[in-house]
């Protein structure tokens, strides 16, 4: 794989991955062949940014959860309302992270 290309992908979606991951990323992507890497440029990925909002704003229906794909923590914040705002407040600070491991996974399953 061109190096070029790799570092184009990793610049222009590095805020969807930990940055502590990224090395690997590039490691993996350099090892693919051009075929392999449309396939990896076509992976889904959900901005944390995004989520973070939707956290702050409907975080205690427990849709933030619903979107990273924990139905049982959103079915448990949806029916108890954030655990009465603690889950709700607890997910502020760790949503983002969870988004960018959740991308991470994503990425690493499909390539």
């Amino acid at each position: 794989m061109d190096s070029q290309k790799v570092d184009m992908f990793i610049l222009s979606n590095q805020k969807f991955f930990p940055p502590e991951k990224i090395p690997y990323i590039k490691e993996k992507l350099s090892a693919l062949d051009d075929s392999k890497f449309l396939l990896a440029t076509s992976v889904e990925l959900k901005d944390p940014t995004v989520l973070l909002i939707v956290s702050i704003f409907l975080g205690s229906l427990g849709i933030d959860r619903f979107m990273l794909g924990d139905t049982g923590m959103g079915v448990l914040k949806l029916l108890t309302g954030g655990c009465c705002g603690i889950l709700t407040i607890i997910d502020w600070f760790g949503v983002q992270k969870k988004t960018k491991e959740l991308n991470f996974n994503n990425f690493m399953i499909n390539l």
